[in-house]
């Protein structure tokens, strides 16, 4: 199985989006918690990049895994 069968596999997406939302959400309240709890409003950008770079580690360490067992 190539790198890109393996990234598109339902199992590599599933897992990462997992991963994603429980990582995500941690570094989330970590780094915008203050500014969270202070009722204010944090520079939107960070938000969704905080959530992807996790998505992209955990779907790109699940396909090469895949991909080398191959």
């Amino acid at each position: 199985m190539g790198f890109w069968d393996a990234f598109r596999l339902k199992a590599t997406q599933h897992r990462a989006l997992r991963v994603a939302i429980i990582v995500g959400t941690v570094l989330t309240l970590i780094n915008q918690g203050d500014l969270i709890l202070a009722g204010s409003v944090p520079e939107i950008w960070k938000v969704p990049l905080t959530y992807l770079v996790p998505y992209c580690v955990s779907s790109y360490s699940s396909a090469a895994m895949l991909s080398s067992k191959a």
